[in-house]
């Protein structure tokens, strides 16, 4: 089925991966191959792709080391008939992941997993994307490509790199423009909203179990850049 003009399935499937704290991951039974479906916290790397801090004790983990192929199914979780929001299924291999930044992104989501995510059977994985399926509602149904779904980071390594810093001083400093960015430009609830994560399409921000993303109106790559967008969102809200 072929999706309605009046809505990009990209930035939609795109919100849901960036917005979602936790989903439905299903692996293979090792041995049997029967169908396995467990519930997992996830965050995302700079560029997108869903990380997971999971247990080598578990049995997802034990079936994703037998054989790595696995889904995740990811949703709105609005109030109301679930079924009436959208969802995306993503498909692709869990992997083990050694990139530095794995740890950091993680626990800035999924700041409760501290207390365990240096025990010795837990590591950092990576589902490495082969596709996805996107259910927006009715005509809204697309398969996507991992080009579809992942932010090109390749020119952005000087963002990336001042990343830890900007948040920590949007958080420290300007917790008043994280809570407008909220409330005032993406409808949300009043409460205590924090920045989690940037990247060049937009930023993650968080309160208790719920999370937003705020698109950039265009496209960052370097520090100065992510400063004059950050200031200008912040004048657009305190203008509304």
């Amino acid at each position: 089925m072929q999706p309605t003009t009046d809505f990009d399935p990209k930035v939609t499937a795109k919100k849901l991966i960036r917005e979602a704290r936790s989903g439905a991951l299903a692996t293979l039974m090792a041995g049997s191959g029967d169908p396995y479906c467990s519930l997992v916290n996830i965050a995302t790397m700079a560029d997108g792709a869903p990380l997971l801090l999971i247990s080598r004790l578990a049995i997802h983990t034990k079936n994703a080391l037998a054989d790595p192929r696995a889904s995740l199914m990811l949703d709105e979780r609005k109030e109301g008939d679930p079924l009436q929001g959208a969802r995306v299924m993503l498909m692709g291999t869990v992997q083990k992941t050694e990139n530095p930044d794995a740890r950091r992104r993680y626990l800035a989501y999924q700041p409760e997993a501290e207390m365990f995510a240096d025990f010795a059977d837990f590591a950092f994985y990576e589902l490495k994307l082969k596709g996805a399926h996107l259910v927006a509602g009715f005509g809204r149904i697309v398969d996507l490509a991992p080009a579809d779904l992942l932010t090109d980071v390749s020119d952005a390594r000087a963002m990336l790199e001042a990343e830890p810093s900007a948040i920590e001083h949007m958080n420290a400093d300007h917790a008043d423009a994280c809570r407008l960015y909220a409330t005032k430009l993406l409808g949300a609830p009043d409460g205590a909203w924090r920045c989690v994560g940037c990247d060049p399409e937009g930023l993650d921000l968080q309160w208790e179990r719920m999370g937003l993303r705020l698109s950039f109106p265009r496209r960052v790559t370097e520090p100065g850049a992510l400063r004059i967008v950050l200031k200008q969102l912040a004048e657009q809200a305190r203008a509304a």
